[in-house]
């Protein structure tokens, strides 16, 4: 069925001739004599829509209307009336009623509103799943890993998110600086509000202003029509100032105003308006030696950084690199609809010792790529880059047994090679291994080596 409906109406004929329009439908469809047999009906169970009229006995439509907002139920009401109770149809949409139709009835009317009814409550639906999608996407518990220097960003996460304080992001480029803005913002009260990022260092120094703070048409030449900036599109929300130290000086005094009025003003007028935004700002440099060359202002330094979230790099999180790893295979094999079960040991291991210059953002890079040329079970060191090889082979400690037995074996081969580049003399070969003659010929015996 297309939904499920309830009509209600005391005229029989009324309520039948509706249902059975509707049944024809392909809709599913219940009956109440009245608004009372009604809202025991929705106790009992779900409808998408109800149908109801307005005057009835024992429970009017307008009552009924009621008694559903207070179940607090995603049901949809259209309210029948006569065309002398105009004014109430129109309180009852006032009241929460999604629609109207009068009497005498149209039924083409009827499933057209009906219809256009479910299309709209099936985008609601898919709004508000993609909307937890974002959420879940984005929210702290997704950030992987169990290290101590990782749970220390989780817990600050926690402590910072329902603020609405600046926070500075600080951390080696593909840390992940981005998703703990994300994280701070969809664990904020903020959540359903916009989440805007500008990149400063992508935009080009003579549009960056316009594009921050907008501009009025005629500002400059090309201008010719009032433009909204990032920081009013981001009102209410969050927005997201990535590589903060690339904002030229002249914007970076605006930017202070910004922050320390609550207002801005675009370009080409005087007049400053009011916004509402949190602003988080990243940065993979040493801001400090950017204010010592003259790069970047103090006080708007001090300004952003009132609450800063160092990013630990992988090598102070080395703990982490299977769960990462194995968090971007699912992610790569669930993609390219590979069956990979897993990382091996010695590939595993190899990620480990491995130095991650590019960070979490190149480990992502390398499962991508490793999903691609496997061809087995588990991704194995031959699907790495050949960086990733050693050079004369992994040793497998599991053949060689004892320490006492390894250095045996090498004392005995260490020595026979030096009897054979003295043809057996062993005067020579006791001077060549810097031993007496005595200790030679012990070792000898100990060694079982027959010279």
């Amino acid at each position: 069925m297309s939904g499920k409906i309830l009509v209600v109406d005391d005229e029989d004929i009324i309520r039948e001739s509706l249902s059975f329009i509707l049944r024809k439908e392909g809709y599913d469809v219940d009956e109440a004599e009245n608004g009372r047999v009604a809202q025991g009906k929705l106790l009992e169970g779900n409808y998408d829509i109800v149908v109801t009229d307005l005057e009835m006995p024992q429970m009017r439509g307008i009552e009924l209307l009621e008694e559903i907002k207070k179940l607090n139920i995603h049901t949809s009401i259209i309210i029948i009336t006569a065309f002398g109770s105009l004014d109430t149809a129109i309180s009852a949409l006032r009241a929460g009623a999604s629609d109207y139709i009068l009497k005498p009835i149209e039924f083409d009317e009827l499933i057209i509103k009906i219809k256009r009814m479910f299309e709209i409550k099936e985008l609601l639906l898919e709004n508000r799943i993609l909307k937890k999608e974002i959420q879940r996407s984005y929210d702290f518990d997704n950030i992987v890993g169990k290290s101590p220097a990782i749970k220390k960003i989780y817990d600050m996460i926690q402590t910072v998110a329902e603020t609405d304080s600046t926070v500075l992001i600080t951390g080696n480029s593909g840390t992940g600086k981005e998703l703990v803005a994300k994280a701070l913002h969809y664990k904020s009260k903020r959540k359903n509000k916009p989440f805007i990022t500008v990149n400063c260092g992508a935009i080009t120094e003579n549009l960056i202003e316009s594009e921050l703070f907008g501009h009025k048409r005629g500002a400059f030449t090309g201008a010719i029509s009032d433009k909204e900036g990032f920081i009013k599109a981001a009102d209410g929300g969050t927005l997201f100032l990535d590589e903060i130290s690339e904002l030229p000086l002249q914007l970076q005094v605006k930017l202070l105003r910004v922050l320390q009025e609550k207002e801005f003003t675009p370009v080409g007028t005087t007049t400053s308006f009011p916004v509402n935004v949190r602003f988080i700002a990243t940065t993979n440099k040493e801001l400090k030696e950017e204010i010592n060359a003259g790069k970047f202002r103090e006080d708007l330094y001090f300004r952003l950084n009132v609450i800063e979230i160092n990013l630990p790099s992988l090598k102070e999180r080395e703990e982490d690199i299977p769960l990462l790893a194995d968090h971007f295979l699912d992610k790569y094999r669930k993609e390219m609809n590979k069956n990979i079960k897993g990382i091996d040991n010695e590939a595993i291991r190899a990620l480990i010792s491995y130095e991650w210059r590019g960070e979490v953002r190149e480990l992502e890079n390398i499962i991508e790529r490793s999903v691609i040329f496997c061809k087995g079970e588990y991704i194995t060191i031959q699907d790495l880059p050949p960086a990733f090889r050693p050079k004369f082979g992994i040793v497998d400690f599991s053949k060689l047994g004892s320490l006492e037995e390894s250095v045996r074996r090498f004392e005995r081969d260490y020595i026979l090679k030096a009897l054979e580049s003295n043809a057996y003399n062993k005067e020579k070969t006791s001077e060549l291994l810097q031993v007496g003659l005595s200790t030679l010929y012990r070792k000898l015996k100990e060694l079982d080596i027959k010279a």
